[in-house]
């Protein structure tokens, strides 16, 4: 026992003793080596051991599964373990297939059918062969993706004790690596229904619930410690980041955990058996550009990383940025939301059912003058843009007004589940719409094609290789869809639709329908556009925003503090502790997360700040390490 560490040893009188745990650890802490130590230690204390690994990403799982090397283990993301314990009950799966498809719950829309000619009776009374597992989606072919299978899983752990039963015998242990960015379905599933029917499974949680930054996820365990139904080890100690960056970390926590330099000289930030002190700088400025602060720093690009929370400045610069406008920039779409948010304040002069946009906008405008007049036309800014794009006008006046309406588009969209490196980890479950996920299949198609990956290529396509001719055939399609410059996104839709390549699911058709003005607008945008996007979210760009780069680390970071227009955070009300706590907390995470990548130097940015928050930014960095550009 003496060989295991600290926290390993604790959780293994946990386990002995049958308690559910929770490994909280800050930054740097090396929770994914306690978590292989724990493994390693459980299969040679109980070699019959049978121990579940499930993390968010297949990469995740890959490294696990590598280092622990161990007999009786189980690694798999959370989504495919899921599936593996379900997809066995296809009777039992049918049925509540069959039940969410009948919901009226609009939480549950991603078990609507697309197509005005199939009923959802039709679909029910259809669904005769195997439910799978895939990439996409198609309801009407018994095919979920994994939006689905949590959704599945959870109502089936829910209503059949049986399973509960059978998973908590297959398992002895079940542990889940990075816990704070996963669904709430899961904790419920396995602390709910699993643990409550097999009490000799323990199950484990490793994370950090100040690095929950993705929305949606279940973010903290605080309330299931409080009831103590899992017990908490904390990992204090910081192997990654230099003294005074773990300081700064230190002041921006407020969960009880304070960090402290690793113990072992072969920790990445010890010297000489001593902590690096490294560098830290708070810079700001009324008037110096971001330019002048790259120039200050002087830094070299290899090992350094620029972190800014919006994408926006980064889409001119990666040669996406007519793809950015449409989904953070289209001020015709402003408009519609102009004169929806009129007729909810004037319900008397609601449109007729059936009408397009432009019906509305005249019968609104017909007979009116002054300021009633202006509150129905576009702002000045608003009629710039329009006159910019006449043909994207009239496309919106023939729209029905129903259905333009209805339409929400944003950058996340369009953007979430950036990578900041091409080995970072992906994010199932992203915000991305089904048209961008479309897209993204198809290139993901083109790249594993050409880079020789066919497993890859094979588990995205829709294409059925099984003769020579085939081979020559995709072997054309392929180079069609990636060599003509002058292709258009709708342009390569069609054409890997008809190629077989990717084929056109419920959602994209959904999508087509619901959405047809977004579509048609990229649609004519050059599919260039698109692969300029895809390699700015594979990571090939030297950009990064502050959400990718968790479980990162860089020798030199550079956070630019701007709220990019964000209502979600406000670093002003951060380092004045004023404002709302939801957003204070989570622009506190997001702001940690940022400090602690550094490995040796750490600059922070900030365009005119308040004497308030340079008061703050005296007091967590240190007066001598606050910058006055303008005064250099």
């Amino acid at each position: 026992m003496n060989e295991w560490s600290e926290e390993t040893r604790c959780i293994l009188g946990l386990v002995r003793s049958k308690n559910c745990f929770l490994l909280s650890g800050g930054a740097g802490s090396g929770k994914t080596y306690t978590l292989v130590e724990t493994i390693r230690a459980l299969t040679q204390l109980e070699p019959s051991s049978r121990i579940a690994c499930i993390t968010y990403t297949n990469a995740a799982a890959d490294e696990i599964r590598d280092r622990a090397g161990a007999r009786g283990l189980w690694v798999s993301t959370i989504h495919d373990f899921m599936w593996e314990n379900i997809k066995r009950h296809q009777t039992e799966l049918k049925q509540v297939l069959r039940e969410l498809i009948q919901s009226d719950d609009p939480t549950l829309s991603r078990f609507t059918i697309s197509g005005a000619d199939l009923t959802r009776e039709d679909i029910i009374n259809d669904l005769v062969d195997e439910i799978k597992y895939r990439e996409y989606v198609k309801i009407k072919d018994g095919i979920i993706s994994h939006d689905e299978v949590l959704i599945l899983a959870s109502r089936m752990f829910e209503r059949y004790p049986k399973l509960c039963r059978i998973v908590g015998d297959l398992h002895n242990h079940i542990f889940v690596d990075e816990y704070q960015d996963t669904s709430p379905l899961v904790v419920k599933i396995l602390l709910d229904s699993v643990r409550s029917a097999a009490s000799s499974c323990v199950i484990g949680f490793f994370g950090d619930a100040m690095q929950a930054i993705y929305p949606g996820t279940v973010g903290s365990l605080h309330d299931r410690v409080e009831t103590k139904e899992i017990t908490e080890i904390k990992k204090e100690q910081n192997r990654r980041n230099p003294q005074l960056v773990i300081d700064l970390a230190n002041q921006i926590r407020t969960d009880g955990i304070e960090q402290h330099p690793s113990d072992d000289p072969a920790a990445p930030n010890m010297f000489c058996g001593s902590v690096c002190k490294g560098v830290i700088r708070f810079m700001y400025s009324s008037s110096a550009s971001i330019e002048k602060v790259r120039e200050k720093l002087s830094w070299e690009v290899e090992g350094s990383k620029e972190l800014n929370l919006t994408h926006n400045l980064i889409a001119s610069q990666a040669g996406f940025g007519k793809l950015m406008e449409a989904y953070d920039g289209d001020k015709i779409l402003a408009f519609v939301k102009r004169i929806k948010n009129y007729l909810k304040e004037n319900v008397e002069e609601n449109p007729r059912e059936g009408s397009t946009f432009g019906e509305v906008v005249d019968a609104l405008q017909a007979g009116k003058k002054g300021s009633e007049l202006n509150r129905v036309s576009p702002t000045p800014a608003m009629q710039t843009y329009i006159d910019d794009h006449p043909a994207d006008m009239k496309m919106a006046r023939e729209t029905l007004y129903e259905k333009i309406s209805r339409i929400y588009v944003s950058k996340d969209q369009l953007l979430d589940d950036t990578k900041d490196s091409p080995d970072a980890k992906s994010r199932p479950g992203s915000q991305r719409d089904e048209l961008i996920q479309h897209l993204f299949r198809i290139q993901g198609c083109i790249h594993a094609y050409q880079d020789r990956k066919y497993s890859e290529f094979i588990r995205l396509t829709d294409f059925s290789l099984r003769s020579a001719a085939d081979k020559v055939f995709l072997r054309d399609a392929i180079s069609k869809l990636a060599g003509d410059e002058k292709n258009l996104i709708g342009d390569v839709i069609e054409q890997a639709e008809v190629a077989g390549l990717i084929k056109k699911d419920d959602r994209l058709i959904r999508f087509q329908e619901e959405k047809a003005y977004i579509y048609a607008r990229v649609a004519r945008l050059l599919f260039s556009e698109f692969q300029n996007l895809y390699g700015y979210l594979e990571g090939h760009t030297p950009f990064s925003t502050q959400h990718k780069t968790k479980g990162r680390e860089y020798q030199r970071v550079l956070v630019v503090l701007d709220n990019g227009g964000w209502n979600n955070y406000n670093f002003k009300n951060l380092f004045e502790g004023v404002g709302s706590d939801s957003v204070r907390e989570r622009t506190s995470k997001i702001f940690y997360v940022c400090c602690t990548r550094a490995m040796e130097e750490l600059a922070v940015f900030y365009h005119n700040p308040t004497d308030a928050v340079i008061t703050k930014a005296k007091e967590w960095f240190g007066d001598e390490n606050v910058v006055n550009l303008d005064a250099s």
